[in-house]
């Protein structure tokens, strides 16, 4: 057990102000000044400062002993500040130039100046032990040596991990415009990322630590609602997506038809359109759902509509109607989802819950003649900028690392009807609903819980202000209004059509064994590789069985024979040689490497 695991169990099993203290004292100005990047505001800082340390007083006694201390505290510094700034921003206490500006008039090195902005957002990508590799060395001041023995690794390995870890930061950076040296990133987090916290917050933090519920309002406050979201956000990990985003990304769908047959005549007849809404209140979701139920030689079969996701007839994998009982099934790979409802008298409404992986929601449907039914995708014709209106248009940002695109038309009663697309998930044409007070815009994607706050400039071209992911985290984000035919030249442009068996261009097909919720499947994967003018190359992946398609990659890298394809969006990765008309390789993601070959393949 290390020396900071000593004093956390001391304080834990004695209750010692002494080694809390310690703890206070070793780390406040590393707690501070992860703070004070985010916030960018001092008063704000110490406020989140002291909630970490509150934090760390309550969780003190159920952090494994293998728990690095200095990247926990880092982490939850970073949690609990996008916590903060997200109530901060919704009840716009803080204008946006704010937030962005800097929180002191005193001038900093130019590269600090680029790179402070963006270190948080760019550290929550690494992985565990890179990050907690950083902060050791750079925030912290140990040597690789002293780094080696917390993370268990031998001198070389911490080196190589820093190493590792300092070339994603950078190459992170440089997509935001910021170019720099590995070890010009490394001067700068040396020099600069740690930076003395106020006099008396050391005394202040273990006296709010110490006093808990007693400590003042808005601190305990703080302090409780990030434990709620840490919480919520570890269990979310360790589930699937939303109760409700029934086909979301990762979710592997096995399509069996299935079926029984129909009831006595006694039973209503339950065939047509049933529609209503499936709500998670803990994940901000809403989804309008339209199931459609057919008979075909006296056997019932369905298929649902998830609206706000843009998904349509999505076959379920078993449906059995036994008068006044609707049971229906999707099953998963490792698991199912289920809906056990009830029919009314009047059979006008089936009612009952919808479980997923040992989560549950309500949901109703009510029979109807006309419903709800996806809009057609918007054209550029349709969102083409014209004078009299701020925001319609074509807007591109950058949401954690990944482009993403909003394209918005306003109707003539003054209301908006927009679409998301965030193309390295896989998703395109999601509707949003829209909100518009000059300047401030919020943008809502109910099917995946998430949205958009901000401001827009004067000038029309620009909109600034933050995303929030599913209520656990935020990112700030600025749209530029853009040209849509540039994006749609480029598509068009991808040429899929090869001529000698050695180019890599084309349609590939494949099916890899892999894992999902801890149970062995098989995944069909499709690969469209287009060839673009500039002999450059990009990649969409389909995934059939998991409902996704259209996913881009977010790097294409090919040196004959040797060819690597990332998706960020999807966290995983391909990396094989071409070779005999093949490509051989290795498919990585959060459930391993799994061996896969692809072979050409008609377009479908």
């Amino acid at each position: 057990m290390n020396d900071d695991m000593i004093l956390v169990r001391d304080y834990a099993r004695h209750k010692s102000e002494e080694a809390f203290a310690t703890l206070v004292s070793r780390y406040v100005n590393l707690v501070y000044s992860v703070a004070l990047r985010q916030v960018r505001d001092p008063q704000l800082a110490e406020e989140v400062t002291q909630a970490v340390f509150i934090i760390l007083a309550q969780k003190a006694g159920s952090l494994s002993a293998k728990t690095v201390l200095v990247g926990w505290l880092c982490r939850t510094a970073q949690f609990a500040s996008a916590n903060v700034l997200t109530v901060q921003f919704r009840r716009q206490r803080r204008e946006q130039e704010a937030y962005m500006q800097s929180v002191t008039n005193e001038p900093e090195p130019e590269i600090w100046n680029q790179v402070s902005p963006l270190l948080e957002p760019a550290l929550a990508t690494l992985k565990a032990a890179d990050h907690d590799a950083i902060v050791l060395r750079f925030f912290d001041g140990k040597s690789l040596l002293q780094v080696g023995n917390v993370l268990g690794v031998s001198e070389e390995a911490a080196k190589k991990r820093i190493t590792r870890a300092l070339e994603k930061l950078r190459k992170f950076f440089t997509k935001r415009g910021v170019v720099l040296s590995i070890t010009g990133i490394a001067g700068a987090l040396s020099a600069n990322s740690i930076q003395a916290a106020p006099a008396g917050l050391a005394k202040a933090v273990a006296i709010a630590a110490g006093q808990g519920a007693t400590a003042t309002t808005a601190t305990a406050a703080l302090a409780a609602e990030t434990l709620r979201l840490m919480a919520w956000a570890k269990a979310k990990m360790a589930a699937a997506a939303s109760v409700i985003i029934i086909v979301a990304a990762g979710t592997t769908a096995v399509v069996v038809q299935n079926a029984h047959r129909a009831q006595p005549a006694a039973a209503p007849d339950i065939r047509g359109a049933w529609e209503g809404v499936a709500e998670d209140t803990n994940q901000h979701t809403r989804n309008r759902a339209v199931m459609k139920i057919t008979l075909t030689n006296g056997t019932y079969r369905a298929t649902v509509d998830v609206i706000d996701q843009g998904k349509q007839d999505i076959p379920l994998s078993v449906f059995i109607y036994k008068y006044p009982s609707v049971h229906a099934e999707l099953k998963f790979a490792g698991g199912n989802a289920v809906w056990e409802a009830t029919l009314n008298a009047d059979a006008t409404e089936m009612a009952g819950v919808w479980k997923q992986q040992n989560q549950s929601t309500r949901l109703k449907l009510k029979r109807t003649s006309e419903p709800e039914i996806a809009s057609e995708p918007l054209t550029e014709k349709d969102y083409a900028p014209r004078r009299g209106s701020d925001l319609q248009g074509y807007w591109k940002g950058t949401l954690a690392s990944m482009p993403v695109n909003l394209k918005i038309v306003e109707q003539p009663d003054r209301t908006f009807r927009a679409e998301f697309d965030s193309v390295q998930e896989g998703m395109r044409n999601i509707p949003v609903s829209i909100t518009y007070a000059r300047p401030r815009i919020k943008v809502q994607v109910d099917g995946y819980g998430s949205w958009f706050e901000g401001n827009v400039e004067a000038n029309d071209t620009r909109i600034a202000g933050i995303w929030g992911v599913s209520a656990t985290r935020t990112f700030p984000v600025v749209f530029q209004r853009m040209d849509p035919a540039i994006d749609a030249a480029r598509a068009r442009a991808g040429n899929y059509v090869f001529v000698a068996d050695d180019e890599l261009q084309g349609h590939w097909r494949g099916e890899m064994s892999t894992e999902r919720n801890g149970k062995k499947v098989k995944l069909h994967m499709v690969l469209h590789i287009a060839k673009m003018p500039d002999n450059t190359f990009v990649a969409l992946l389909d995934s059939p069985d998991e409902f996704m398609s259209g996913i881009e990659a977010s790097l294409v890298r090919f040196s004959a024979p040797n060819l690597q394809l990332r998706w960020v969006g999807i966290g995983s990765r391909f990396e094989g040689e071409f070779r005999n008309g093949k490509l051989y390789g290795i498919w990585r993601d959060n459930s391993g490497p799994h061996p896969l070959t692809l072979e050409r393949s008609l377009p479908e």
